[in-house]
C-alpha cells in the first residue's frame, strides 16, 4: 500500500514535477508477467524516477547497508526502503551473489518486474562498467525476458556524494526485451553467462551512449581509493599556521 502512495501521491508527482523525465520506449516493458529490467546506474535517484514512470510496480536488489543505517535516520532510511517494496541483499561474503539470486527468482517466481543493475555498484564516473553475470542466472533460470534500460542525466542531477539533487533533464529509455531462450538449461555454463550478460551490457550501453570500460566498477573504485590514500599518506597536508 505505502509504495503506491509514495508513487501516487507523495514522491512520484513531486519526481515528475521537479524533473520532468523524458520517457522512451515504454511499450517494450510488458504489462504483465515476469522481467527483469536491467539498466546502468549512475545517481541515488534511479532508485525512485524509474518506478515513478513504469506502470507496473517494480522490485529492486537493494544494498544492505540501506537498511542496517544507525539512529533516527537509518531507521527512517530502512522503513522507506521496506515500505517501497525493495529487497536487501548483503554484498558481502562468497554467498553474496546466490542470495541475490534467490531474492531476485522469488520476484519473478510471483510474475512481477524485477529491476536490477548488472554493475553491482553505481558508476563514480559516468562511464559504463562490465556486467556480472548474475542478472545472466536468473534470466535463464527463469526463463524471463531482460528489458534494458539507459537513465541519462540522473548523474548530472545527483552525482555520488550529492546529497540534494539539482534541477538537470533527465531521460529514461527503454529497450526492446531480449529473448534468452535459446540457451534454457544452460544457466551453469560460464561461457554462456558472459555472453549473456555482454549482450545486455551492449544494448545498455547503445541506449546510454557511455563510455564503456570493460572492468567491474568495484574493482576500479578500490583501485582509485588505495591510490587516493596512498597519495595522502605520502603528502600529508600541511596544518594552516
Amino acid at each position: 500500500m505505502f509504495y503506491y502512495l509514495l508513487k501516487y501521491v507523495l514522491l512520484g508527482p513531486l519526481l515528475r514535477l521537479v524533473f520532468r523525465p523524458r520517457i522512451e520506449g515504454l511499450e517494450h516493458v510488458p504489462s504483465s508477467g515476469a522481467a527483469i529490467v536491467a539498466g546502468n546506474h549512475l545517481s541515488f535517484s534511479d532508485h525512485f524516477l524509474m518506478p515513478a514512470v513504469l506502470k507496473r510496480r517494480i522490485t529492486f536488489l537493494a544494498k544492505a547497508e540501506y537498511f542496517t543505517g544507525p539512529g533516527i535516520k537509518g531507521r527512517l532510511t530502512a522503513f522507506f526502503f521496506h515500505s517501497a517494496g525493495q529487497i536487501p541483499v548483503d554484498r558481502s561474503g562468497k554467498d553474496a551473489g546466490q542470495a541475490a539470486i534467490r531474492e531476485g527468482l522469488g520476484v519473478l517466481g510471483k510474475r512481477e518486474l524485477l529491476g536490477i543493475y548488472p554493475e553491482g555498484t553505481r558508476s563514480h564516473d559516468g562511464r559504463l562498467y562490465k556486467g556480472k553475470v548474475g542478472v545472466a542466472v536468473m534470466a535463464l533460470k527463469a526463463g524471463v525476458p531482460v528489458i534494458p534500460c539507459a537513465m541519462i542525466g540522473t548523474f548530472e542531477a545527483q552525482p555520488p556524494g550529492r546529497k540534494i539533487p539539482r534541477i538537470h533533464p533527465v531521460v529514461i529509455r527503454f529497450g526492446e526485451p531480449l529473448d534468452f531462450s535459446r540457451y534454457a538449461g544452460m544457466e551453469n555454463e560460464k561461457a554462456v553467462l558472459r555472453a549473456v550478460t555482454d549482450e545486455i551490457m551492449y544494448a545498455i550501453l547503445s541506449l546510454s551512449e557511455q563510455e564503456y570500460v570493460d572492468r567491474y566498477a568495484a574493482d576500479v573504485k578500490a583501485e582509485e581509493a588505495a591510490r587516493t590514500a596512498e597519495d595522502r599518506r605520502r603528502f600529508p597536508r600541511l596544518p594552516r599556521g
